[in-house]
């Protein structure tokens, strides 16, 4: 399954005593990371947290939540008269040094630890609006990392479509190479023997050995293979989250084509080679960006 790690969503939704605005923002990360900002809904969280974990294994999840509370029953007001007792009789007696002091209702509240306004636990039903509102909101996110997943799809399809070809031509390429070597390997004997006659037997020697050292037949045959597992990675028929196993194929496609670069006695095949590079990298950046 082809899957974005980006993506966002917003949804608002009221019932009988709340109503709440939640927003969902999905980035790249290695593995899922998860952040909170927002009203206190306590153990609430928690819930929204496991139910992202069951859909969800890679991704930075941003949540935000603003809630608010339409019946008034179900906010809990509580005063500390001990400490209220004792800041108002300091502030009589102040009030006997400084005529001009003055002590509001507004002054109250911003005392820390004096008023205490605090909401009550969420009821059976309340807690269960918010996990359904959370689960709405996080399947419209799934729906856009889907979109975006289908978008890097079609242009690693066609990449790989591209690097089929290229691939081709340096397996043509490179079963010419064993004697691209040996007239390369002629003619720089003929320079260091002049006018001399080449040592036949000595020639063969040389060619064979240079030919097994720059044998191009296995990198083929790899990048061949690692490009048939690309394309079965991401066909419909896989179901699985594929982003890191096609993250891991990159590199090594990657690592085949650096491999073919460096053995290369073939102006063509080196071109070949960095053409190829470069589409791996491109590829590389968009599978970066998958679950």
């Amino acid at each position: 399954m082809i899957r974005s790690m980006t993506g966002f969503a917003e949804r608002s939704f009221s019932s009988r005593n709340l109503t709440l605005r939640i927003s969902i923002r999905s980035l790249n990360h290695r593995y899922l990371d998860w952040s909170y900002r927002g009203s206190q809904i306590g153990q609430v969280e928690d819930m929204f947290r496991s139910i992202c974990q069951d859909i969800m294994h890679r991704g930075r999840i941003e949540v935000f939540l603003e809630l608010r509370v339409l019946d008034k029953s179900k906010w809990h007001f509580e005063i500390n008269r001990e400490l209220l007792d004792t800041i108002l009789k300091t502030l009589d007696q102040a009030s006997g040094m400084r005529k001009d002091l003055t002590f509001s209702v507004d002054n109250l509240f911003q005392i820390p630890h004096v008023v205490e306004l605090k909401r009550k636990e969420f009821d059976m039903e309340e807690v269960e609006f918010l996990k359904k509102s959370f689960a709405s909101t996080l399947d419209d996110l799934i729906k856009t990392r889907i979109r975006e997943g289908r978008a890097i799809k079609k242009d690693i399809q066609n990449h790989l479509q591209s690097m089929g070809k290229i691939v081709a031509e340096i397996g043509k390429a490179a079963a010419r190479h064993p004697t691209v070597i040996r007239d390369k390997l002629v003619e720089r004997m003929k320079e260091l023997n002049g006018d001399n006659q080449l040592d036949k037997e000595r020639l063969v020697t040389e060619a064979a050995y240079l030919a097994q050292k720059y044998d191009l037949t296995e990198e083929v045959e790899r990048l061949v293979s690692h490009l048939s597992y690309f394309r079965e990675l991401i066909s419909p028929a896989t179901e699985e989250l594929v982003g890191k196993k096609l993250d891991f194929l990159a590199q090594e496609l990657y690592r085949e084509a650096n491999t073919i670069n460096s053995k290369a006695q073939n102006i063509a095949i080196i071109k070949n080679c960095l053409e190829l590079k470069s589409l791996v990298e491109s590829i590389r950046q968009q599978v970066q960006n998958l679950e």
